[in-house]
């Protein structure tokens, strides 16, 4: 697939961020239509007045996606508004962080950010992939996870197992996919290091670690989504930890992550963006 020209996109977290880079991008290869899916109504409102007018429709559904009930009365709407969703951005997400795990609020902070990170993007995955399978055009599932989901990391416990848990799921359903012959389905997994969107808003860089862009890592993953690549990894240096687990005793590899890289103290200043969803 070369772009996402006369296919409709749906796009969840929408209303900013990422999401949004997303939806500019659906909007500029002419896509049939863009379909807006965010929690936080003003910013949603704001972003489908600025985005419409044009040749592709946008339209836009106030959706908790961390709320089973919710995805599958908006999804029902969505389909049967446009017939079937031919590209699928996986896209909204949460962060808590610098605090210890006991420290916590297990409603506030660990319930949530599952809800969001983990089930949300199985759910809505759910509801739209079986018209995605049954058709014949070329679909596409965009799974955004994140470096942290192949990396332990205090601060950040619950954000970094419901990052782990995407990877593994999204790959899974990718060798699904594979293994039942639907050819023309593609998924594609993105595990990007801290993005510069408000969300990591205190997290430090670290040395090969750098905070990323977030139209850099739009571009990289539409890139790599389209072409159905398999995975983005950003920066490529994400990849050290995974050498070293196969190469270093843990505790070697603890130092190294610690003293030398540094990654274990990124969170230490963290203060992210507040009750944002995307």
């Amino acid at each position: 697939m070369k772009s996402v020209q006369g296919k409709t996109v749906l796009i969840t977290g929408a209303a900013m961020g990422m999401g949004r880079l997303f939806a500019e991008r659906a909007i500029a290869e002419k896509a049939k239509a863009v379909v807006l899916w965010d929690l936080n109504e003003p910013a949603l409102q704001r972003t489908l007045e600025e985005l419409s007018g044009g040749a592709t429709e946008v339209t836009a559904y106030l959706v908790d996606v961390g709320n089973l009930d919710a995805v599958t009365a908006s999804a029902a709407a969505v389909l049967d508004e446009v017939g079937r969703v031919d590209v699928l951005v996986n896209n909204a997400g949460i962060v808590r962080g610098n605090q210890y795990f006991w420290e916590s609020d297990s409603a506030r902070d660990t319930q949530l950010t599952v809800a969001v990170n983990t089930l949300a993007p199985m759910y809505v995955a759910r509801a739209f992939l079986p018209s995605m399978i049954s058709g014949s055009g070329e679909s596409r599932l965009l799974n955004l996870a994140s470096a942290a989901g192949f990396t332990a990391n205090p601060r950040m416990a619950v954000y970094a197992a419901s990052k782990w848990a995407v990877i593994g799921w999204s790959d899974s359903v990718r060798l699904e996919l594979k293994q039942a012959g639907v050819e023309h389905v593609k998924v594609t997994t993105v595990c990007p290091y801290y993005v510069n969107t408000g969300m990591f808003d205190g997290a430090k860089s670290a040395p090969l670690l750098p905070i990323l862009d977030p139209a850099h890592v739009v571009d990289e993953a539409w890139k790599a989504m389209c072409s159905g690549g398999s995975f983005v990894v950003l920066p490529r240096t994400v990849m050290l930890s995974e050498v070293l687990k196969g190469l270093v005793p843990i505790g070697v590899r603890d130092f190294i992550a610690d003293n030398i890289i540094g990654v274990y103290h990124t969170m230490e200043d963290f203060t992210g963006r507040a009750e944002q969803q995307t």
